[in-house]
């Protein structure tokens, strides 16, 4: 009994007609071409199994406490990704590797209360961040410093304290303005006399005693590098001190032995 084979054309017209299945998309998820929505499913890590094809992630309104060492797969073609209301307290340094197309981030109303600028140097493609509604005192200015593409920095609605540390940050406000949104929302908690104090409204004259005051780092190197060689030179100096005295006193002595021997002899 012969086998019975599909022409070429034939076979190339089906295969036109039944496309490959789609990439795999979470359980706990609703997918569609592009998009990853991963909203309200009580998750408490980032789903592995996402498309490389994913250009929107929602993953707002779960339990994510933390995000760990490349906490995403590889994903290429990503431009948004939304982590709003989740319960986030840390980001580590290297959990956005492979986001290098993120154009915006959204970590809005979550628990972050430190992040460090290594955090988002792999993100060299964003333009909007949204870290408002968190728990930030402060926010080191090179945080925003490392995002080279950076168009709008939300800030609002975070317990600032406005003491002598917040003045790197308010310099780099002052001259990124047209960066900063929401700026009538960026308000003083600390200390109580500036409750609700808008930070935009500081001007250098508010800062001018912590200029005074602050030392500059190459007064730390200094300070640094004098301090050990000043702490041997004083040894130093001491024992040669000590030396002089103890040779003065010996030539007293011999002086006084000279000149009355009987009792240098008794001794």
């Amino acid at each position: 009994m012969g086998c019975w084979r599909v022409p070429g054309p034939v076979l190339a017209l089906l295969l036109l007609l039944c496309p490959p299945p789609s990439p795999a998309c979470p359980a706990a998820c609703l997918c569609s071409p592009g998009e990853v929505d991963c909203s309200e499913r009580g998750l408490r890590e980032v789903p592995w199994s996402l498309s490389t094809n994913t250009s929107t992630l929602r993953l707002g309104y779960n339990f994510i406490t933390m995000l760990g060492p490349r906490s995403f797969p590889p994903l290429p073609m990503l431009r948004l990704l939304s982590l709003v209301h989740n319960r986030l307290e840390l980001i580590h340094s290297r959990a956005l590797l492979g986001l290098g197309t993120l154009q915006e981030l959204d970590l809005s109303h979550n628990h972050l209360t430190v992040l460090t600028p290594e955090t988002f140097q792999p993100l060299s493609s964003l333009a909007t961040l949204n870290l408002g509604s968190n728990r930030l005192w402060e926010l080191e200015p090179g945080v925003p410093g490392a995002l080279p593409q950076l168009q709008a920095l939300l800030l609002q609605d975070n317990p600032w304290v406005c003491s002598c540390s917040i003045l790197p940050l308010w310099r780099w406000l002052s001259h990124n303005r047209e960066k900063v949104r929401e700026k009538s929302l960026l308000l003083c908690r600390a200390p109580e006399q500036l409750n609700k104090y808008p930070i935009m409204a500081f001007g250098d004259e508010s800062f001018r005693q912590c200029q005074e005051t602050l030392l500059s780092p190459e007064y730390y190197v200094s300070f640094f590098l004098i301090g050990p060689f000043s702490f041997i030179a004083s040894i130093f100096f001491c024992t040669f001190l000590g030396s002089l005295v103890v040779f003065y006193h010996s030539l007293r002595r011999e002086s006084h032995c000279w000149r009355r021997p009987r009792i240098c002899r008794v001794h």
